[in-house]
């Protein structure tokens, strides 16, 4: 079993690699309906639709592109890559949009930048 450390991850907008990414998460989920029949002793489902959505922390830097195109409502490709950008490596990509992007500064810590999506279409999980 492979194990991987968090410093091998990255995040693409578009063909471009995301400066000062701190983490980022994944959500996959699908929808559920019953189809149970009245003479059925226990509940059975059938699978529906699937979605996916995410976040990404960042140290804040006005001068990424990556970063500048992260604002509210924009359309975007992401590709999240949790073992890094080399040939082989498991990728996760997909369009969203842009549902909230907030900036947090503290007085004794770094400026750091949140974004949060929700996909739109499939997910393609595949390899860099």
């Amino acid at each position: 079993m492979a194990t991987h450390h968090g410093k091998e991850g990255v995040v693409k907008t578009g063909s471009d690699i995301t400066a000062e990414v701190t983490g980022f998460s994944l959500e996959t989920t699908a929808d559920v309906v019953e189809d149970t029949a009245l003479t059925d002793t226990a509940k059975t489902y059938l699978a529906g639709r699937t979605a996916f959505s995410g976040t990404i922390d960042m140290h804040y830097d006005e001068t990424d592109t990556s970063q500048n195109a992260m604002d509210a409502g924009t359309s975007l490709t992401f590709t999240l890559l949790p073992e890094g950008n080399t040939s082989g490596d498991e990728s996760f990509s997909g369009s969203g949009i842009v549902t909230s992007m907030s900036v947090s500064v503290s007085l004794d810590g770094v400026t750091t930048r949140s974004v949060a999506f929700q996909g739109t279409g499939a997910l393609t999980v595949g390899t860099v």
